[in-house]
């Protein structure tokens, strides 16, 4: 059984944030339910230092924010698990990030361990520990917490600490230790910009398909579902799913009539929004239409090109033992062609900057992909 502190007041807090505050690196996760809602529902915070592990309620505590400015203190290394859901709880809940950031997925997968190991994986080859997983599921917002939760939860940061010396010193020997640490800078960005609606229609799938003036319906029903998901703490799925958006912004209905007979929208959603749903389309600026969407799969010759970069990536990747996943995704290379094919200008993509630059830049420069 782990030792550990469970903190819920205020003062505990404040004891337990002084002490880290004197560490070379504290360890971090949280556990949160998210099932309908548009934020996660923080339910226990896990910290570690090597010496105290703590428990820290957000429930009970008042003032949670000599915590979260224990996250920006530059002296001391955060270490963390496939952090992303993490960072977005920082994020709403104490509008910081945690810097500097060492992610043990990212590190063992730049130490050549395999892309996307889970923490119980991880755990297991590193030191041999099978951990019991039968927590999971857990509704984190109730309480009280049951011992076996506790432990579950206290596991998740004791054998982070243990197994972080392994994961260094294979990323020492390799010259990548540096690596991960530009990748936590890289997960961090962004994530404290509020949600934007008038840019929310670029996120919907399938959004390519539509023309110009479609493109200004959808702008304004992505732009009022999303204040909706926000006003009222919804999943965006929860309030009308993006296939039922593409369809409304393809044949706009007039009138209540005209709406009923779109299946895409569930009967729900038509009782719940209708209404709102033709007031919004009354909005759209069909006078300044959106830009087209640029979608580079359907140009001419993308198909050759990607399979060049891919192919020119890809033996960087075999050669240093780098999951492909990680260094060149879909979504990497998109954006170097872009940059290619727009004359290198605008932002400079990913591949050619920092860890990735170092190793490929060059040799995307001389790439011929007209």
């Amino acid at each position: 059984m782990l030792e550990f502190q469970y903190v819920k007041d205020d003062a505990a807090l404040q004891a337990l944030v002084a002490q880290y505050q004197q560490s070379a690196m504290l360890v971090l996760d949280t556990e949160f339910v998210r099932t309908r809602t548009y934020y996660a529902r923080l339910g226990l915070i896990q910290a570690y230092d090597g010496k105290t592990l703590a428990l820290i309620d957000p429930l009970e505590i008042n003032d949670l924010s000599p915590f979260w400015a224990l996250l920006t203190n530059p002296a001391i290394l955060k270490l963390v698990h496939s952090c992303s859901e993490d960072l977005e709880v920082f994020a709403r809940y104490g509008k910081v990030q945690p810097a500097p950031l060492f992610d043990s997925q990212i590190a063992a997968a730049l130490a050549g361990m395999g892309h996307g190991l889970g923490y119980a994986k991880l755990v297991e080859e590193c030191l041999g520990e099978q951990l019991d997983k039968g927590e999971s599921r857990t509704d984190w917002i109730k309480r009280p917490l049951t011992d076996a939760q506790l432990q579950y939860a206290a596991n998740d940061v004791f054998y982070l600490y243990r197994l972080y010396p392994q994961l260094v010193e294979k990323l020492t020997n390799q010259g990548r230790m540096a690596w991960v640490l530009e990748e936590g800078v890289r997960l961090t960005e962004g994530r404290l910009d509020s949600p934007c609606a008038d840019t929310a229609y670029l996120k919907v799938k399938n959004a390519f398909q539509l023309t110009q003036k479609q493109l200004a319906y959808l702008k304004v029903l992505a732009a009022w579902r999303l204040e909706r998901a926000l006003d009222r703490d919804l999943a965006l799925g929860f309030v009308i799913k993006d296939h039922a958006l593409i369809a409304l912004a393809k044949k706009p209905p007039k009138s209540m009539s005209d709406l009923l007979k779109i299946t895409e929208l569930s009967e729900h959603e038509k009782r719940i929004h209708g209404k709102d749903i033709l007031k919004v389309l009354q909005k759209a600026d069909l006078q300044n239409l959106p830009e087209p969407l640029d979608v580079i799969a359907l140009r001419s010759g993308y198909k050759q090109a990607f399979k060049a970069v891919k192919t020119e990536l890809t033996e960087i990747c075999d050669n240093l033992a780098i999951p492909a996943e990680l260094f060149c995704s879909k979504r990497h290379i998109h954006e170097f062609l872009e940059y290619r094919w727009q004359g290198n200008s605008g932002e400079l993509p990913l591949l050619m900057q920092g860890w990735r630059g170092a190793l490929a830049a060059e040799r995307l420069a001389v790439l011929e992909l007209e």
